[in-house]
Order: C-alpha cells, then sequence, then structure tokens
C-alpha cells in the first residue's frame, strides 16, 4: 500500500481524495500491543501536533494514539466502540481511528513512506 505514510509511533496516514487524512496503527504496532479490546476515541476537534488524541487498551497495555500532523478532527469509527476488534482483524483498513483535516496537507508527503519505514523496523529489530 504504497499511498499510505508511517510515523514513527507506528501510525499510518493516508491522504483522502476529499483532502481529509485518516489515520490507523500499523500491524506492528497491533502486534505489538496483542488483542485490543477498548478503543477511546477523540473528540472531534482540533488538535496540534503531538498531542494526545485517543486511547487504545489491549490485553497487554494501554497505548495513547498521538495526532500526527496539526489538524482538525472531523470523523471517528464509532465501528469501534462496539467492535474493537477490527483494529486487531483489519489495522491498515476496517480498524481505523480517525479522520482529520489537516492545517497543512503537504506534510503528509513529509511523513515515512513504506520503504522509509520498513527501515524503522528493521533498526529497531536489531536495536
Amino acid at each position: 500500500m504504497s499511498e499510505l505514510r508511517f510515523t514513527v509511533d507506528h501510525e499510518w496516514l493516508r491522504l483522502e481524495a476529499d483532502g481529509l487524512v485518516t489515520v490507523g496503527i500499523t500491524p506492528f504496532a497491533q502486534d505489538a500491543l496483542g488483542d485490543v479490546v477498548f478503543v477511546q476515541l477523540p473528540e472531534l476537534r482540533g488538535y496540534a501536533a503531538g498531542e494526545e488524541v485517543a486511547v487504545l487498551e489491549s490485553v497487554k497495555a494501554a497505548s495513547n494514539i498521538v495526532m500526527p500532523l496539526e489538524g482538525e478532527v472531523v470523523e471517528v469509527n464509532g465501528e469501534l466502540e462496539g467492535s474493537p476488534e477490527r483494529v486487531n482483524e483489519a489495522p491498515l483498513t476496517d480498524g481505523w481511528f480517525f479522520r482529520f483535516r489537516p492545517v497543512d496537507a503537504s506534510a503528509v508527503a513529509g511523513l515515512l513512506d513504506q520503504e522509509a519505514y520498513d527501515r524503522l523496523l528493521q533498526a529497531n529489530a536489531h536495536a
């Protein structure tokens, strides 16, 4: 899925045709967390880059999802409230968390592409 961009926090982002950005966690992050059993989705409002926007609870730990870029959350995946297992089953598709309108859409291109993210995973595996 070459259209995806990634953060060092193992979030994926996809710039949609309507200018919104969809955010989820990578399979690596999902695997590290174990089975996700609860998702606290963000409020529909503006957030600064790096600000905590959502919380995941798994059988192993709780984890925070941070806003990858400055913008306004305009939609959340309400399906996750009743079915958090969607994150486990399909982290790159049905398990998305929220969509936001970035202040600067061009900033998405500055995030890691698939090749750079794969290098990050390899570096972490050997660390």
